[in-house]
């Protein structure tokens, strides 16, 4: 049985927990987190590149009963990190999450040295 290096998820903001996730949609999160752990590459409809907050990072799309989660992401070459949890009511990300990912994502390529900047 092959074994694949698992990432560990650095959570930099927000959980997924029951309340407010129903337990579908968190046991979905899981599944697709575990999968980004093992290093597959997951895409639409649960995955849409975020540019516009740095390199590697990525916005997970998961359904709810009446509502859709979006968890930010970062692909760091050495861990998951998940950058903002939160429920999207419009169609574009809200500035202030953008805004609020990048710092998030700045601070922790200064505190584990990862090279690159959030643009």
């Amino acid at each position: 049985m092959e074994h694949r290096l698992n990432k560990p998820l650095v959570w930099l903001k927000g959980e997924v927990r029951t309340p407010p996730f129903s337990i579908e949609a968190r046991v979905e999160a899981g599944f697709l987190l575990r999968k980004l752990q093992q290093g597959e590459g997951l895409g639409l409809p649960h995955l849409r590149p975020m540019p516009s907050i740095g390199g590697g990072c990525h916005e997970l799309r998961i359904n709810d009963r009446n509502q859709t989660w979006r968890i930010i992401y970062h692909l760091a070459a050495d861990a998951v990190v998940i950058l903002d949890v939160f429920s999207k009511k419009t169609s574009s990300t809200p500035k202030e999450v953008v805004d609020n990912c990048r710092k998030r994502l700045v601070s922790y390529r200064e505190a584990s040295g990862e090279k690159g900047g959030a643009r």
